[in-house]
């Protein structure tokens, strides 16, 4: 086990994103998982049904006991509800800058449930986006936070480069809601871009698919590799585990977390 990954985030009752799904990821990419819990959801492949949230002082509390204790080598974010979370959260970052931070600025469930409250995206942008190692926006995602346009990859490449104007240090902007045959996820940094690219998976069964992939990216900057190399081992196994999904439930079904890959194919 190498690699220790504090996650600030919500709750899936239903296990396929969020908490659980991140603590999979992790794990299954030989880390060590540590939580802060944000708000709890009732959940299911249907949808989200209910939120609540976590009192901010706890959440802090969560954070600062695991990090004076067992430390971290990597830090994910991703539910983080409303303003008072978000400003709970960037202050205790702030407190250990040297921690890769993997910022995950999750808006809308796979089912189109609202994650993110009304006027929590300017906190958003002002305190956690410039704070991030690297930010993991799907395409609407990206659009809400820059303003512009994400139907193609040359929206996507403005939008990364916007991001970086505000204050980002590298950003990954996700392909999966762009039209087309291939799925392609540009991370764009101040020295390069890197376009990665897989043939489009035919499936309903993608719930937690954004939890899973910045979880797993943090797990690889956990353990040492760069960026690009955790990005490229992160969508490896996202892809097996979609394609080794168990179809459970009536709606966007979860991945396999615990699918078995050849160790050679997740290397860096």
């Amino acid at each position: 086990m190498k690699g220790r990954v504090l996650i600030v985030a919500g709750s899936d009752s239903g296990g396929g994103a969020g908490i659980q799904a991140d603590i999979k990821s992790v794990t299954a990419l030989g880390g060590f998982a540590m939580t802060a819990v944000t708000a709890l959801t009732a959940q299911n492949t249907r949808g989200v049904h209910g939120v609540f949230g976590v009192d901010t002082a706890f959440v802090a509390q969560q954070m600062r006991v695991v990090l004076d204790d067992l430390g971290a080598d990597a830090i994910k974010t991703g539910m983080l509800h409303n303003v008072d979370v978000i400003e709970t959260v960037a202050r205790e970052l702030d407190a250990v800058p040297e921690i890769p931070l993997v910022a995950d600025p999750v808006m809308v469930a796979k089912g189109g449930a609202r994650l993110l409250d009304d006027g929590a995206h300017d906190a958003l942008g002002a305190l956690l986006l410039p704070r991030a190692t690297v930010l993991t926006p799907n395409a609407p995602e990206a659009a809400a936070l820059t303003g512009i346009e994400v139907s193609d990859e040359d929206g996507q490449k403005r939008a990364a480069e916007k991001l970086l104007e505000m204050g980002v240090a590298a950003a990954l902007v996700k392909g999966g809601h762009v039209d087309g045959d291939e799925v392609v996820d540009l991370l764009v940094t101040r020295d390069e871009t890197v376009r990665f690219a897989d043939s489009r998976i035919d499936s309903a069964h993608t719930h937690g698919t954004g939890c899973t992939l910045a979880s797993s990216i943090a797990a690889g900057l956990a353990q040492e590799m760069s960026l690009t190399d955790a990005v490229a081992r992160a969508r490896r196994y996202v892809r097996a585990a979609i394609l080794s999904a168990p179809g459970y439930g009536g709606g966007h079904g979860p991945l396999d977390h615990g699918v078995t890959v050849d160790p050679s194919q997740l290397s860096g």
